[in-house]
């Protein structure tokens, strides 16, 4: 079949589009992205394309003190967008990811729209068709107010990576769909109607951020910063370490622009450079700041944010390795760096960056490694002084939420001054466990080891 054969598909993907009573901007966003799929683009980017950033191009947060000033006055045009589409499959939730509870019976919905309406910031819920209604049905339960804005992200169909027809899966329609990444948070406020009604209010900066990093909060000195400086976007990044050498990292296109670079973009053969945390020295976390009217400037001139496209390789029904192989076609938020002219990056602490992708993550939060501040706000505890905490959980007893909270029924051990906890096999904690330095606990036999109650553990264990 040849490109001219593909392209014809178009007007089925177009009418399952409208079917669907999609948008025209997420239409026309697809069809773009079709059209460089059947001229065989992948979305690679080569480091022939791409240069390294130097360290002194990247501001330290730290040394921005002097525009906090400036960020409180910017305040009242500020808001908060979190993304909040994700269910959290691969911790085992069967609903929305930010209803978990995190810390002290508290959920991610519940930590963030506190830390809201203690600053008084403006907040606004990016919810997917998947998180909407258990969204909405929380936070009437809790009533906070004023009650977050919200609006849908958007979705586009799957590829048959056979022939680039639509997928068409009878038994479960709604498989033939694919969330298009947190990139889509721009054509959906746009097409919401929210980014209009928000600069009719003279609302001019956004915070976008993901709902289970809960470091992502309104900070004065870095709205300051880019208020004052009219920056049209700016991405908070941190250095890489060993442990994210296999994530997307901060790049500079030959054009001179600042580029993301996600893993999925990278050719095979240059695995090896893109993994040199020594080379590409930043990764994006995700906390991105735009500047709205310049969001707005750039759909209008151009119909759509057209981002650098990921091609994602899967199976149709994810559950099942034996379903037609598709592609689904998905963008990166922190991609539109590219996009405009005089955008921007500032290198920020561990204060901002601590999301919960796993049961690991989950487990540290839950310890006195993190604590409230007296805003509401859940910071790192000032009396750790030692570096990141490396946690290994077995994942067959740990990976899910149910599994682990069967192992840790009383709460989290203390970790305060653990260095890294390593647990292979089966190991249940009582209540006031105390874990230093670095542990290794290793159960080798068939039933579950018990670490007893008031235990203070600083050597490794085998049972």
């Amino acid at each position: 079949m040849n490109q001219l054969d593909n392209a014809a598909y178009l007007t089925d993907f177009v009418a399952k589009m409208k079917a669907e009573a999609l948008p025209d901007v997420v239409i026309d966003t697809f069809t773009y992205y079709y059209t460089k799929v059947v001229c065989g683009e992948t979305g690679m980017l080569s480091d022939k394309e791409i240069s390294a950033v130097a360290p002194d191009e990247v501001r330290d947060a730290p040394d921005l003190n002097e525009y906090a000033a400036a960020g409180e006055k910017a305040s009242v045009q500020a808001v908060q967008i979190v993304l909040n589409g994700g269910l959290g499959t691969s911790m085992g939730l069967i609903g929305p990811k930010s209803l978990l509870k995190v810390k002290e019976n508290r959920s991610f919905l519940d930590i963030i729209v506190a830390q809201a309406v203690q600053r008084k910031t403006r907040l606004c819920l990016m919810n997917s068709f998947s998180t909407e209604q258990d969204t909405r049905t929380a936070l009437q339960l809790t009533d906070p107010r004023p009650m977050p804005m919200m609006f849908l992200q958007h979705k586009f169909p799957k590829i048959l990576q056979k022939g680039l027809a639509p997928a068409w899966w009878p038994d479960e329609p709604a498989l033939e769909w694919n969330p298009p990444g947190h990139g889509d948070v721009y054509p959906a406020l746009y097409a919401s109607g929210l980014l209009d009604q928000l600069l009719d209010n003279d609302i001019r900066y956004a915070l976008i951020c993901n709902s289970d990093n809960l470091g992502a909060r309104m900070d004065p000195t870095l709205l300051g910063y880019f208020a004052e400086n009219q920056f049209p976007f700016m991405m908070e990044v941190a250095s890489r370490t060993p442990a994210d050498k296999k994530g997307g990292h901060l790049a500079r296109h030959h054009n001179g622009r600042l580029i993301l670079r996600e893993a999925a973009q990278c050719p095979d053969d240059e695995i090896d450079a893109f993994q040199n945390i020594e080379l590409y020295r930043f990764f994006n976390t995700n906390n991105i700041w735009v500047n709205l009217q310049n969001v707005k400037k750039l759909i209008d001139q151009h119909g759509a944010i057209h981002l650098p496209m990921i091609l994602n390789p899967k199976t149709l029904d994810p559950r099942d390795g034996a379903s037609p192989a598709v592609l689904q076609v998905e963008t990166a938020m922190g991609a539109a760096i590219s996009l405009f002219e005089g955008a921007t990056a500032v290198k920020v602490s561990g204060d901002r960056f601590f999301p919960v992708k796993k049961c690991n993550d989950l487990l540290a939060l839950r310890s006195d490694c993190f604590i409230f501040s007296e805003t509401g706000a859940l910071i790192q505890n000032p009396d750790r002084t030692l570096p990141r905490l490396k946690i290994d959980l077995a994942p067959q007893y740990y990976g899910k939420i149910d599994l682990f909270d069967q192992r840790f029924p009383q709460g989290a051990p203390s970790l305060i001054n653990c260095e890294s906890l390593t647990i292979k096999g089966d190991v249940r904690f009582e209540s006031d466990v105390t874990i230093k330095g670095n542990v290794v606990l290793k159960n080798t036999s068939t039933s579950q080891a018990v670490v007893q109650k008031g235990a203070m553990i600083d050597a490794d264990i085998i049972w």
